[in-house]
């Protein structure tokens, strides 16, 4: 088969992993991108050019293994390959595991199999591990088929992510630490939409437009935010990846600090709630370096009246100097209504951007890592601290994810931003480093 046949079937993140000849490489993946239909093709391509004596493909369970042995089948077929294909069953090994196989004229043979380590005890070959992190045992598979490849055959690792435990995530992890020099390819469902997936699933040449409302559509009907950023946008669902962990956050916390007013100067953070999210009003007290929350006043689904009248109330208070609103969508006209009333030194209009939400989330990190900022101990805030999960898209964006519930959209989170932005006195979201961390401690002991 010549080379510039390749071309038309694959797209151009299938072309780059065709392409790296790295002995060991790994894919960190979106589901339902090709990835095994490409693995497969460089697998045959590999026994018919003599590269390999065998080919060892395990994947998490018997259906995806006859699937690769389909995929094998259709690249036997274009090459034109002597190849003489068993039927399922026909071939099981000393442990009584079955093996799909193709066996080529040349005496190369592809083995396909589910997730038994021992199918692995003895053998030698190429080795590819499809849908790694989903083995019942990472440990003994990986234990298993590592020797396989002790005489420079090549290794392929293939998978999503499985949350932020076993040899899948922590392989990973070396890699982007540069504690490793295996290969790493990551294809999030973004960029492969981007290099023409959409394209080829509905068989047509796609406008940016159209193939941006093609992965809202899929996201829409996915359901819930982990599952989303796990299965398609290549981020492990788990504490690693939460932009506040919990350790982070519970350093934060203190009970009854609500309405405990001492005196201090009160700021205002406000997120609008669309749709089904809440409307927060987060007010904090400052006390030295500290910033104090004194009340979060959370509105359900409620009218536009309703909120204007509580967002006043708020900033009627004595001591009241400064307030940030989102202004974003419906929150436009609350906060110019509250501008007109307040004044705009008092009220600042804050539109959500990719920018201005990064600024805003790294002001409240910085300020929990400074311990300048203290919090309701509440299970509802601790979890809409912790559900805001920082993103890096495929263009090198940053852009902050939300596990949405029925209690909200992280609308805690931004509001509690925005209230700490309003304690500044700088520039509109132009943070200022504090380097009062001894003061810091010294109150933090009465609290």
């Amino acid at each position: 088969m010549r080379s510039q046949i390749v071309h038309p079937y694959f797209l151009p993140y299938q072309r780059r992993w065709l392409a790296d000849r790295s002995r060991i490489k790994i894919w960190e993946k979106s589901r339902r991108i090709g990835a095994t239909y490409v693995q497969s093709y460089e697998d045959v391509r590999d026994c018919i050019k003599g590269n390999v004596p065998s080919v060892w493909f395990s994947s998490a369970d018997e259906s995806a293994a006859k699937e690769y042995i389909q995929l094998c089948e259709i690249w036997i077929d274009l090459f034109n390959a002597v190849a003489k294909k068993y039927k399922s069953g026909t071939c099981v090994d000393a442990h009584g595991v079955r093996i799909y196989t193709v066996d080529f004229a040349s005496g190369a043979r592809i083995n396909a199999l589910s997730s038994n380590p021992k199918a692995f005890r003895s053998k030698g070959g190429k080795v590819v591990l499809d849908e790694f992190a989903f083995h019942a045992d990472q440990e003994a598979l990986w234990a298993a088929a590592r020797p396989c490849i002790t005489w420079g055959y090549p290794l392929r690792i293939l998978s999503t992510h499985n949350g932020c435990s076993g040899r899948y995530y922590h392989f990973i992890e070396r890699i982007k630490k540069g504690k490793s020099d295996w290969s790493l390819h990551s294809t999030p469902l973004s960029l492969a939409v981007t290099e023409g997936l959409a394209d080829r699933i509905l068989k047509k040449n796609l406008s940016k437009s159209e193939r941006d409302a093609w992965i809202a559509a899929e996201h829409a009907t996915v359901g819930d935010e982990n599952t989303w950023l796990q299965e398609y946008c290549c981020v492990p669902a788990g504490e690693e990846s939460a932009f506040l962990p919990y350790e982070m956050i519970d350093k934060a916390l203190r009970p009854d600090i609500l309405g405990a007013d001492s005196g201090g100067d009160l700021y205002v953070g406000v997120d609008i709630g669309r749709k089904n999210d809440l409307t927060v009003i987060w007010t904090v007290e400052r006390v030295g370096s500290i910033s104090i929350t004194r009340d979060v006043l959370e509105l359900d689904r409620a009218p536009f009246a309703a909120q204007r009248d509580a967002l006043f109330a708020a900033l009627s208070r004595p001591r009241m100097r400064r307030a940030c609103i989102d202004a974003t969508g419906l929150g436009m006209q609350l906060a110019e209504e509250a501008q007109t009333r307040f004044g705009r030194g008092s009220v600042e209009a804050v539109t959500f951007s990719a920018p201005v939400k990064e600024q805003l989330a790294y002001g409240l990190r910085r300020a929990v890592e400074d311990a300048q900022f203290l919090a309701p101990a509440t299970h509802a805030v601790r979890e809409d601290l912790h559900s805001v999960k920082r993103v890096v898209t495929a263009a090198g964006n940053t852009r902050f994810d939300v596990a949405a519930s029925t209690d909200g959209h992280a609308d805690r989170f931004w509001a509690a931003a925005l209230a700490l932005h309003a304690v500044t006195d700088a520039s509109p979201l132009a943070f200022t480093s504090s380097s009062a961390r001894r003061e810091s401690a010294r109150l933090l002991a009465h609290w």
